[in-house]
């Protein structure tokens, strides 16, 4: 006789909303990246909000590494990535030389 496997795919309103938490938190950066990356400027942009908020990220994946929540440590991660990503563009775009162009 062949053994049945069964599965339960049960999501409860919790998950449903962890998930879009970390989703949603997670790609809110992404229209700051590439906008950041194709103005080559975050002049807009604190040093204050992005070291605070890389902070708070880092700790979130202590946190989940803590108390073994891997959607905390994934989601957290990925945005801390995203973070430190416009970060280091804000650095090195102001301290990029500036090259003028030459009048003919």
């Amino acid at each position: 006789m062949i053994g049945t496997i069964h599965m339960s795919f049960e999501i409860n309103s919790s998950e449903i909303f962890g998930v879009s938490a970390a989703t949603l938190s997670t790609i809110a950066f992404l229209p700051q990246v590439l906008k950041t990356w194709r103005t080559r400027s975050a002049n807009d942009v604190s040093y204050a909000l992005l070291l605070t908020f890389s902070a708070g990220c880092f700790c979130w994946v202590i946190y989940g590494f803590k108390v073994e929540a891997q959607p905390v440590i994934i989601a957290n991660a990925l945005t801390l990535t995203l973070n430190l990503a416009i970060l280091a563009m804000k650095f090195t775009f102001e301290n990029e030389p500036k090259v003028i162009a030459a009048e003919d």
